[in-house]
């Protein structure tokens, strides 16, 4: 097996998985590129909430864009050109990815959480999109840079196979990913406002209520009907929510704190203290999502038969809806 790459590759810990990855990979290969850099140019902040697809029996909510997309909005916003494979069978699989190995090459794979044996198992939960980067093989073992971990992993073969082919919601097929080019030159000046623009829009103008405020507000509407339904329910819908908010991945919140060291970052590269100013308000925003996810785990812990205020939950969830368009509209402005 071709060590080249074992010898150079290296790990860095961030803080959610395809963002993560997408920045080891390209820094890797000469472009480097921060998690918050690779977040925002792909335009993945967002949040849905959609009652019609169920997540354990519970309404999806999500506070991103969907799985793949930090990869393919960065080849959009960028250029770069990925080569993308999935399969049929395990088989086909793992015998493509040795072969990646050998040619020296480090790979990007999609797994499942829940069957990666160096997950603790209070960590592991069925999740289908988790990504990681396999830089090497040693004997039974891939060598592993999972982005959510501190250190580098070892994983046996038959397990990541095993990951890399589940069944069920996002089911992985073994997809494995590597950039085939990267330009060499990037003209942010340009990218990054259009990258800014873009995810406003689609946060403030998308038509559907499942989609970008409407669906912060969606969600508010529903939480003042729980008054109605069976409390216990009422409980367990809440506790979704902040799960969905702060235990899968990143966590709602996270991706505000990362989306606001993006512009950050883009009001150094582009020398514009009115996008520092909007990253203050977007981090502001990221605590009141926090202050969310409190009032509902009070609720929630609130013994058998006392009064839950679901109005209050709603209010907070629209005073945070309002912050954070605010932001957006200002990033309109500011990159119009």
């Amino acid at each position: 097996m071709n060590t080249s790459q074992q010898n150079t590759f290296q790990h860095t810990h961030f803080a959610h998985c395809e963002s993560g990855v997408m920045s080891l990979m390209m820094s890797h290969h000469g472009l480097p590129l921060s998690e918050a850099m690779v977040f925002g140019l792909s335009g993945a902040l967002m949040f849905a909430y959609i009652p019609f697809v169920k997540l354990g029996g519970m309404p999806l909510v999500a506070y991103r864009s969907r799985p793949k997309s930090i990869i393919r909005g960065l080849q959009k916003s960028l250029g770069i050109k990925m080569q993308m494979h999935t399969f049929s069978t395990p088989v086909q699989g793992t015998e493509k990815l040795d072969g990646l190995l050998r040619q020296g090459k480090i790979i990007g794979a999609q797994s499942s959480v829940f069957w990666l044996p160096y997950f603790p198992p209070e960590m592991r939960f069925h999740f289908n999109a988790h990504n990681l980067i396999v830089y090497g093989k040693e004997g039974d073992e891939y060598l592993i840079s999972d982005p959510v971990f501190e250190t580098r992993k070892r994983c046996a073969v038959k397990d990541l196979e095993k990951a890399r082919f589940v069944k069920g919601m996002m089911a992985p097929k073994g997809l494995l990913y590597y950039p085939v080019h990267i330009p060499e030159h990037i003209d942010y000046k340009t990218i990054l406002p259009k990258a800014i623009r873009k995810n406003a829009r689609t946060m403030l103008k998308t038509p559907v209520p499942i989609a970008g405020i409407k669906a912060i507000r969606a969600l508010g509407k529903t939480i003042e009907k729980l008054e109605k339904r069976d409390p216990r329910w009422a409980k367990l819908f809440l506790g979704h929510i902040v799960r969905m908010q702060e235990e899968i991945g990143t966590g709602g919140a996270g991706f505000r704190f990362i989306y606001a060291s993006f512009l950050q970052e883009a009001s150094c590269m582009l020398d514009n203290q009115d996008l520092n100013s909007a990253s203050v308000k977007m981090t502001a925003v990221g605590d009141q999502w926090r202050e969310f996810a409190l009032l509902a785990v009070k609720a929630m812990r609130k013994k058998k038969g006392a009064h839950i205020n679901f109005t209050a939950i709603r209010e907070k969830l629209n005073n945070v809806a309002d912050a954070e368009a605010e932001v957006y509209r200002e990033l309109l402005e500011i990159c119009r």
